[in-house]
């Protein structure tokens, strides 16, 4: 049995990508795979095929990835996003803003696996998730970064 440590937090989206993501590698990829080996196989010496030892080496790496992913399947725990409502939780978008350099920013709360730093999606376990969870509209939070302590004011949540 897996450890709570082990767990993986996704939403049931993430949980949806995933099983399309393995349904995909099972299929279509290890097909493909098959096909380059089958096809390298039959050109003859196998010592200095570089094509079979590239499909063999690719077909290596699809089955550690497929091990990786059906781990994670296991050990997931769905949580449900927590949208709307009066204070910061999994799953909340947020607007904020930062009172050291006045910019606004908005931020989704989401598990390690599904963060997007780029597109908003941030890990609930970041620093700024931790600051955020359970504040409320117009409290501010500060949030622990390397150049120290920012304060952020939450402006709303959905």
């Amino acid at each position: 049995m897996a450890s709570l440590s082990d767990r993986v937090v996704m939403t049931a989206e993430a949980q949806q990508a995933l099983q399309a993501e393995l349904e995909h590698l099972e299929t279509v990829s290890r097909k493909e795979i098959a096909e380059r080996i089958k096809t390298a196989r039959e050109w003859g010496d196998l010592k200095e095929n570089s094509e079979y030892h590239d499909a063999k080496n690719d077909q290596a790496h699809l089955e550690t990835k497929i091990l990786l992913l059906r781990d994670k399947e296991k050990n997931a725990q769905v949580v449900e996003a927590q949208v709307g409502g009066d204070t910061v939780g999994f799953g909340s978008t947020v607007v904020v803003e930062d009172l050291t350099s006045g910019r606004e920013n908005t931020f989704t709360l989401v598990s390690v696996t599904e963060a997007k730093p780029g597109e908003g999606r941030i890990a609930s376990s970041s620093p700024v998730g931790v600051a955020l969870e359970g504040a409320k509209v117009g409290q501010t939070v500060e949030v622990t970064t390397p150049k120290g302590a920012r304060p952020m004011k939450v402006l709303s949540i959905s």
